[in-house]
């Protein structure tokens, strides 16, 4: 992923008008461009905006999808929610976490693990989403395929 920068900021807030009403589509502007928002993108955010630090801090942590760190190349995430929670995916989630030798919310070897609650799958559950793509009814056999198959696209 490219790096921010703060000419990249400004013409991102200047496409919504600089209104900080706006707020929340300018954060996930950056995100779809650069997968994160460092902390000098959310001063330059409050400046650029008329809010305070705070303000715009408190809806970065707010929203799951707006990480303060710089993610892996490859996004993992796990549904938590009560449907795929009844199907496994606490089992799933420490079998994640074990073969991928990390922790919910980490980085490693250019994979990001997080956790996401409802990806829309539930009659599929337990559901994992790689790269922006769901994949429903994954136990441990099928969560390994999927990883060596996204270790393959590279």
């Amino acid at each position: 992923m490219a790096r921010i920068d703060e000419k990249t900021t400004s013409e991102i807030v200047a496409a919504h008008g600089a209104k900080p009403e706006l707020l929340v589509q300018i954060l996930a502007n950056i995100v779809n461009r650069f997968g994160w928002i460092p902390e000098e993108t959310v001063r330059q955010l409050a400046s650029e905006l008329n809010l305070s630090r705070a303000d715009v801090h408190g809806v970065v942590e707010y929203y799951h999808d707006f990480r303060t760190t710089e993610p892996g190349k490859h996004i993992v995430k796990i549904c938590q929610a009560e449907a795929c929670q009844s199907m496994g995916s606490e089992r799933l989630t420490a079998y994640a976490e074990k073969a991928l030798a990390m922790s919910l919310h980490d980085t490693a070897n250019d994979i990001t693990l997080e956790p996401v609650y409802c990806l829309g799958n539930c009659a599929c559950s337990p559901a994992i989403m790689i790269d922006g793509k769901t994949f429903g009814r994954v136990d441990e056999q099928r969560f390994n395929q999927l990883i060596d198959a996204m270790r393959g696209d590279d």
